[in-house]
């Protein structure tokens, strides 16, 4: 559905986006995560043909971007850095307005069509009042509204759930897997990673404008081979099964193997308490974690003194 070769974009001596192979396929829930100024929105705009790239090749639903950006543009719906409005104007307006926009839009049909989308995404009872009256929450719902009045085949989305309450999330989030059932392709960029983990099947991480990873989530929260054991007696266990903890962190027991059944019945077989047992596996923050280095807007003092040092010892320094 996506694909990108060496995809590269410069801003002057800055290098926002550095030879992603980006690869997004029919089906997919795609989740691009990455610390801010990874470069994650550069890159949605590049696909979106919003932004020209300095080098490398982009070819969105078998067609190279931007040069056909205006054909494959009909079947996409996007939400990129926030939901765009007049803001005197109601949403319904403003959705009329985008839908009379588009391209083969239909007079006749365009109220049904805004309503559709609006009952959608939670704002079937809104009224007359401007958008600018209305809640941030409100204000990225009425984003992803004209988002699917195309009725997209592929659906980009940057932070879709920015703003919205914890209600709000989780509506957007079976929206979201509604339509993919439905055949929309989802790519979205977003800071959640316990939604992107409920939510997405495959998810890329960006770092310093490098993809870092790209893979399925399935693949990444597979077993690690060690089974976690919660036990008051976590002594009397350590004793019972010494050579096969490979760590012990208070009541917890991170014992090596794979058969959980096993395990607990040999420990309760010793009398020994046990009140959560279960195979161990990563959560998506700590693959991110390890892929990545600290946030693109951090401002260590460490790396501040390090900087200094280092101008203070440059020839011809004042100090």
């Amino acid at each position: 559905m996506i694909r990108t070769e060496g995809l590269t974009k410069r801003y002057g001596p800055v290098t926002a986006v550095s030879g992603v192979d980006l690869d997004v396929r029919e089906g997919d829930r795609y989740g691009l995560l990455g610390p801010n100024g990874s470069g994650k929105t550069t890159l949605l705009r590049m696909v979106l043909g919003l932004v020209f790239a300095t080098s490398g090749r982009i070819e969105v639903m078998g067609l190279p971007v931007p040069r056909h950006a205006k054909r494959v543009l009909r079947s996409i719906g996007a939400l990129v850095e926030g939901p765009a409005a007049y803001p005197h104007l109601s949403g319904r307006t403003n959705l009329a307005l985008l839908d009379a926009a588009g391209p083969g839009s239909v007079r006749r049909t365009r109220k049904r069509r805004v309503d559709e989308v609006l009952d959608r995404v939670g704002l079937g009872g809104i009224d007359a009042r401007p958008v600018k009256a209305y809640s941030l929450g409100m204000r990225q719902r009425l984003g992803l509204a004209g988002a699917l009045l195309c009725r997209p085949t592929l659906l980009i989305l940057d932070e879709p759930t920015n703003g919205l309450d914890p209600r709000g999330i989780h509506d957007i989030r079976d929206l979201l897997s509604e339509l993919n059932d439905e055949g929309v392709t989802v790519f979205l960029s977003s800071h959640l990673l316990p939604e992107v983990e409920l939510l997405c099947t495959r998810v890329g991480v960006m770092d310093a404008g490098r993809l870092v990873l790209q893979e399925e989530i399935a693949a990444l929260r597979a077993p690690t081979g060690r089974i976690v054991v919660d036990s008051p007696d976590a002594g009397h266990a350590l004793a019972l099964l010494d050579g096969l903890v490979a760590e012990r962190d208070g009541d917890r027991l991170f014992v090596r193997g794979t058969d959980v059944a096993r395990l607990n019945a040999r420990l309760v077989g010793a009398d020994i308490r046990v009140t959560q047992i279960a195979v161990e596996r990563r959560t998506l923050e700590q693959v991110v974690l390890e892929v990545t280095g600290s946030g693109a807007d951090r401002v260590d003092r460490a790396d501040h003194v390090d900087r200094v040092d280092r101008v203070d010892r440059m020839p011809g320094s004042l100090r």
